[in-house]
This record gives C-alpha cells, sequence and structure tokens, in this order.
C-alpha cells in the first residue's frame, strides 16, 4: 500500500467493469459502453477511437493496431493484427536508386494502407455486442464538438505539430497555432468519415470518396498508393508468442510486432539474480541495459513482414537468452545494438478492457511517429501514419520494404498469465522503448513485488540510440555509478513511455493502474 503521506495515485478496484487507457473522456466513454450492456470489446473499440480524437499526434483512422484478447468464460489468449501493408507498387530498389539509405520519414513513401478501421469493424462483427453505430458514438459526438486539450497533448504537440504538411496544418492546427491546454480540437471531417462507416461499414473507408481523398493527398505527394491497394486492405487473427519469467507467463503479439523482444529480453534478465539489486540502483539499470541492448539487436535482424520473419524459434529460446546472458559484463557496458530502421519516436495510444464476464481485452493503436506522417486528406482530414519509417532498404533483409508486405511494428499488446489463467492485460506506450517497457513492469511485480500502481510509477531507464536515458526518479549518484560502467547518460527531456494495466486479482476484484506520465486514468463501475 502506498504511503499516503506523499502524492501518488491509488488503484481503482471495481467489481463489473475495468478500462484504463491515457485520457480521462475515452476511460469514460468506455465504461459508458460497459454499461449500456456492451462488453469489453466494444468498449476497448470505443475508446480507442475517441482517442484518436483526444490525442490526435498519437493516432488516429489513419493508423494500425494489434490486439490480444481473452474472450469471456476461457482462458485462451487470441491475437489479431490490424497492420496494413505497403502500396504494390512500393520498392525498396527505387528508394536506394534515389539515393535514400532509409525510407523518408515525413513523405508519401513511408505511408501504409492503414488497416486499423478493418479491424475495428471486424473485431465488433465478431466478438463486440452492441454494434458499430453505437460503439463509434461516443468518436463521432466529440469529433464534432470537440474536446479540450489536456496537459500531457499539450506538452507534446509544439514538437509533432512539425510534421505537419499542407492539409495536415489545415486539420490540426487552431488558426495556424499548435493547440494550446484547454482550447477545444474538433475533426468534422473524421466525424462524417465516422459516421459513414457506422452506417456502412468498412468498404465506406476503403472505397469510394473517404479512399479518393487519401489516395489523392498520398499521390499529390508522390505516392504510388492506388485506390486497389485501400480496397485491399486486410486485418487477420494470429496466434500469440509467450515465455515464462519465473512463474509468470508474459504473451505477447508475434510479428511483425516486436513483442518477442519483451519476451527474449526477460529471458535474459532471468539469468540474473534481480531480486538482490536494489530497484532503482545502478546494478539493476546496468544490467536491463545491457539485456535490451542485445535483445533489441536480435529484433532488428529477425522481426519483420508475418511471412519473412526469420528464426523467431530462436530469438525466444532460452538457451539462445542464456548464450547472450553470458555476453553481459556487471561491471563495464558494451555497445549499443546496431541502429533500428525507423526513427526515434514515442507516438501511441493503449487501452485496456476488462468486463463483467471477464473478457479481457488489450489494445494497441498509433500512427507511428506525432502525427504520422504529417500528411493528411484534404477533404476528410484523415492523418496517415508513416509506419513504412519501419521498413529497412538494407537489400536481402527480411524486413526490407516491398509491394504488399508489412514493416516490422513497435507497437505490442501484452498479456500475463499464471497457473493457465489471465491476470492481467497491459501494454506500455513509448515506441521503441514498449519491450523494455514490459519488461521492467514484469520484474517490478514478479522480482519486487510492487503492487500494480507502483510497478507503473516507478522510474524508468532506457538505453536507446547509444545513450542510456535515465528518469529524474533516479538520484544523481545512480546516474553518476551508470555513468563510471561506461554509460552515455542523459535525462530524456519527456518521461518514458506510459503505461496502463488492469489486475484480475484472485478474489475476483478488478485492480485498475494507470501511468501518470500521461492524461488518464483507470476507471471501473
Amino acid at each position: 500500500m502506498r504511503d499516503f503521506h506523499f502524492p501518488g495515485r491509488s488503484a481503482v478496484l471495481a467489481a463489473n467493469g475495468v478500462c484504463a487507457t491515457s485520457h480521462p473522456l475515452a476511460a469514460k466513454a468506455a465504461v459508458d459502453v460497459l454499461e449500456r450492456g456492451g462488453n469489453a470489446m466494444d468498449a476497448a473499440i470505443a475508446g480507442a477511437v475517441l482517442l484518436g480524437i483526444c490525442e490526435p499526434q498519437m493516432t488516429g483512422i489513419g493508423g494500425d493496431c494489434f490486439v490480444l484478447f481473452k474472450p469471456a468464460g476461457k482462458e485462451e489468449i487470441r491475437a489479431f493484427n490490424g497492420s496494413g501493408r505497403a502500396p504494390a507498387a512500393a520498392s525498396a530498389a527505387a528508394l536506394r536508386d534515389k539515393g535514400h539509405k532509409t525510407v523518408p520519414t515525413y513523405a508519401s513513401e513511408a505511408v501504409t494502407i492503414p488497416t486499423a478501421i478493418d479491424a475495428f469493424c471486424r473485431l465488433s462483427a465478431d466478438w463486440g455486442k452492441i454494434g458499430l453505430d453505437a460503439v463509434l458514438a461516443p468518436a463521432i459526438h466529440y469529433a464534432e464538438t470537440g474536446v479540450p486539450i489536456a496537459p500531457r497533448v499539450a506538452f507534446d504537440l509544439p514538437s509533432a505539430a512539425k510534421a505537419l504538411q499542407a492539409h495536415g496544418k489545415t486539420h490540426f492546427l487552431i488558426n495556424g497555432e499548435v493547440p494550446k491546454v484547454g482550447q477545444m480540437f474538433a475533426a468534422p471531417g473524421q466525424a462524417e468519415v465516422l459516421r459513414r462507416i457506422a452506417r456502412d461499414g468498412r468498404d465506406a473507408f476503403y472505397t469510394g470518396e473517404v479512399a479518393e481523398d487519401m489516395v489523392a493527398a498520398l499521390r499529390e505527394l508522390g505516392g504510388v498508393h492506388t485506390l486497389e491497394d485501400f480496397a485491399g486492405a486486410e486485418s487477420f487473427y494470429t496466434e500469440p508468442v509467450g515465455g515464462d519469467y519465473r512463474g509468470t507467463d508474459l504473451v505477447e503479439h508475434p510479428p511483425n510486432g516486436q513483442g518477442a523482444t519483451a519476451i527474449l529480453m526477460l529471458n535474459i534478465l532471468a539469468q540474473f539474480d534481480l531480486a538482490s539489486m536494489e530497484p532503482f540502483g545502478a546494478a539493476r539499470a546496468h544490467i536491463e541495459a545491457e539485456a535490451a541492448k542485445l535483445a533489441y539487436d536480435a529484433r532488428n535482424r529477425f522481426i519483420a513482414d508475418p511471412d519473412q520473419t526469420a528464426r523467431l524459434d530462436h530469438m525466444l529460446s532460452m538457451e539462445t537468452a542464456k548464450k547472450l546472458a553470458a555476453l553481459i559484463d556487471p561491471k563495464k557496458a558494451m555497445a549499443a545494438a546496431a541502429p533500428v530502421s525507423e526513427a526515434v519516436h514515442k507516438d501511441t495510444v493503449y487501452i485496456t478492457v476488462v468486463d463483467k464476464d471477464r473478457m479481457a481485452v488489450s489494445f494497441i493503436y498509433s500512427i507511428f511517429h506525432g502525427f504520422g506522417s504529417g500528411i493528411a486528406s484534404e477533404k476528410f482530414g484523415i492523418l496517415m501514419q508513416n509506419r513504412g519509417a519501419g521498413f529497412t532498404l538494407d537489400e536481402g533483409h527480411p524486413n526490407e520494404m516491398a509491394g504488399g508486405k508489412r514493416p516490422m511494428h513497435t507497437i505490442i499488446p501484452g498479456m500475463l498469465r499464471r497457473n493457465g489463467k489471465v491476470i492481467m492485460p497491459f501494454g506500455v506506450m513509448g515506441g521503441a522503448y514498449q519491450p523494455n517497457g514490459h519488461a521492467r513492469v514484469v520484474t517490478n511485480m514478479v522480482d519486487y513485488g510492487m503492487e500494480l500502481q507502483d510497478a507503473l510509477d516507478a522510474p524508468r531507464s532506457f538505453t536507446d540510440q547509444g545513450k542510456l536515458n535515465v528518469e529524474k526518479g533516479y538520484s544523481e549518484a545512480v546516474r553518476a555509478e551508470l555513468a563510471e560502467l561506461g554509460h552515455d547518460v542523459i535525462v530524456p527531456e519527456g518521461p518514458l513511455g506510459g503505461a496502463q494495466a488492469i489486475l484480475i486479482r484472485e478474489d475476483g476484484i478488478l485492480e485498475g493502474a494507470s501511468d501518470p506520465r500521461k492524461d488518464g486514468i483507470a476507471l471501473g463501475y
């Protein structure tokens, strides 16, 4: 139990249902759906789509999603891939011929076909209870009437808005200026698109006037996208991957997501006695950083389109982890992992819902970088993701850009299982940080016995791009000790990620927690 002398958050306890996410309006909308008879899938979709209005720099209907879910009355975990393909005419060779070493981040070449809407429609039809029109109603309302800009959103906007181009500036700035705290942001064009989807389903987005609006914006900027590319967008069911960490199973979405990276990282950490180290001391931060370098290096080598990912079993093998752990020197930092194919980013939303029948949904939804590609359609203001920046241009690499191929994704929903029972859907936003974030939350709880909210509140560190980012929650003495071990230590401008989780307690009560690094809350009924 937390010390009530100090600022902090209490966990949210409820019997019938809980939502935890990064914006209060989305959490309330999700709980409202539960109270109206919807289930966890209905509520998660309702909240997720609304997050695209509440946090427009983070996500939107021009993006992708991944989902893990546990159906009511069962303990099996299902995975669903709502990520899109590169347009058929995309070509790494063509970009190399133009002199590019990487996929241009804020250009039409980085735009893959947004597939979240196809996923929402399929999941609603297959698993929802109240229908797509009811699920989309909250987002339609707020897109039309507007939402006040929240503090963390306002913190992120000035940097993210630099990516906006032409129509993007028209739809996402207010009188040409970056929105400030409390200003009302509305997206009437998106409201109209959502009304059409509610009435006519996924074809209202992927064919006809809406698709034509998106294709026109992309081709205006040199894109090779076609109406056929959009019409062919398709999400699909797949099988999750998992690994045991000291009696707790971490279950992740398979490639093209990077969830296997978190499993490998925990397998490496399992070779060390973390519990004997101070939870916020230098020794733990150092071992974690070294494990991350090795796990992320494996990610960069192997994870790609599901049809192209190589040696996944090798990556998940404990024998592999043991060999990698043997490379770690407790007294000296190793060189950074090979650079990743994507640029640094921290822009994603996550929502988790558990309902009265204990259906559990772990749902992550993103446009990749802040404001995605910066390219929005002219009429409806649909902001296009830049997931294609997750491809590499290295010839012959499993993740090399090619037409019709899905890029490696950083977004990963997670679930924990113990003794065969699902105990916690959770996620940690923050781009490349996400596998490290999953490992940190798990080790906080398993090795250090932290309660759920404490496990999310606790200070974080992350090695990235040759720097060891150490949050302000660490002491200066720890930072100095890490520097002595050879790390290039910095204090990041913003906090590392943002987490949401719901624990299904042994007594049957739901315990929700929401990261104070975001504007959000956990809310139950």
